[in-house]
């Protein structure tokens, strides 16, 4: 799949600069406060160059508890740039033959490298690495998020970035005939990673039903306020096999009471996910249902069923209280999850209460948070922690 991937990135890279050194002779820049663009005047070439930062105050400087030693860990403070990020995306050759590199200057990673083809909206193509279309949640940007993280669930059950291919597109029937597609093969291994180690890919897709007539994107907060209502339900799954049983933008990884894999495809791993969003004048609400089956075939094929799922919503007062500054949201969330088949043994909870303040829209904003995590062992909690956090994130 790596191969594959690298040769068709290469071969049209190599085609679309020999059409542009023959058609191109000059290009113009501008800066709009979305970036700094470049274009060739016959625009068979564009760039577009944006940065992102974000600062962060929390205490305490720490993660959120996926465990129960994480609760007695006594963390300081944390102050400084939590996220700094490049992207660069434009064209080249054509205006449907579209790339995208995002950058993180703080863990010096490179996170997303894609080549797209878009000419038609309902059938679409693109190759590198990315975050896959698979959750709601993970797939709104950090810049663009309701909350400074993402819930508890999250990094239980997303797939995150991975390096492979994908066929997606808008059918976009009358009324409640309109639907958002994803379908993708990956090599199932994480960010970074160019071998599936064990020849298996990850296969996934997603089925997203806009039941309103107008195609639900993947952002949070309804700054735009939406004067007709817009609603989603939408069905995803993934299948494949692998030493790791979660991922993120550090990579692969293993969850809690998963050793690292002693064999390559030790983890035979089905998920799947339903989740919903809605906007509607100042108000945006969201929420995902997950499960993960797990069967170690290196431990006597031994099963495990991780359930979770959160809710989640935002509102402009300011559309119900006069009085109420217009940019001002307030929003909020619980989540839960099991990390055991018995939901009764063990069970984490978190409920998060956010402010944004926009003052561009989410290219400009600061965010005042509290987040309490708990853990439950037999319907008792065992670990409790409160977390007060401020941020301020601006793109450029």
């Amino acid at each position: 799949m790596s191969t594959l991937c690298a040769s068709l990135f290469h071969t049209t890279v190599l085609a679309s600069e020999v059409d542009v050194e023959r058609e191109s002779s000059a290009t113009f820049s501008q800066y709009n406060g979305n970036g700094l663009s470049f274009q060739s005047d016959n625009n068979t070439f564009s760039l577009r160059v944006r940065g992102r930062l974000q600062f962060r105050y929390a205490n305490p400087g720490i993660s959120q508890p996926t465990e129960r030693a994480d609760f007695e860990h006594n963390a300081g403070n944390q102050f400084g740039v939590n996220r700094a990020r490049v992207k660069l995306d434009g064209h080249i050759g054509l205006p449907w033959i579209k790339y995208g590199v995002e950058y993180d200057a703080v863990d010096q990673r490179t996170l997303t490298a894609t080549l797209s083809f878009e000419k038609y909206d309902a059938l679409r193509f693109k190759v590198g690495q990315w975050k896959v279309e698979y959750s709601r949640e993970r797939s709104v940007s950090s810049g663009g998020q309701q909350m400074m993280d993402r819930s508890i669930i999250n990094r239980i059950f997303t797939l995150d970035r991975q390096m492979g291919a994908s066929l997606y597109g808008n059918l976009d029937g009358p009324g409640a005939a309109n639907f958002n597609y994803w379908v993708g093969v990956f090599n199932g291994s994480g960010r970074g990673d160019y071998s599936n180690h064990d020849g298996e890919n990850m296969y996934t897709g997603r089925l997203q039903w806009n039941f309103l007539g107008e195609s639900v994107e993947f952002k949070n907060s309804d700054i735009t306020r939406t004067a007709t209502p817009k609603a989603a339900l939408a069905i995803a799954g993934a299948k494949f096999k692998s030493q790791f049983t979660r991922f993120s933008s550090s990579g692969a990884g293993n969850l809690a009471n998963f050793s690292a894999g002693e064999i390559e495809g030790q983890y035979d791993i089905q998920q799947f996910v339903i989740d919903g969003a809605y906007f509607y004048k100042g108000f945006n609400a969201q929420a995902e249902y997950h499960e993960k089956d797990i069967v170690d075939l290196a431990n006597n094929n031994r099963e495990t069923t991780l359930r979770g799922y959160y809710v989640q919503a935002g509102y402009f007062l300011s559309e119900s209280i006069s009085w109420w500054p217009e940019p001002l949201e307030m929003a909020a969330r619980f989540g839960t999850y099991s990390p055991r088949d018995s939901e009764q043994d063990e069970r984490f909870f978190e409920k998060t209460v956010a402010f944004n303040y926009f003052f561009n829209g989410h290219k400009n904003k600061l965010t005042a948070e509290v987040s309490r995590v708990s853990l439950d062992q037999f319907d008792t909690e065992v670990g409790d922690e409160t977390i007060y956090s401020l941020q301020w994130d601006v793109s450029f």
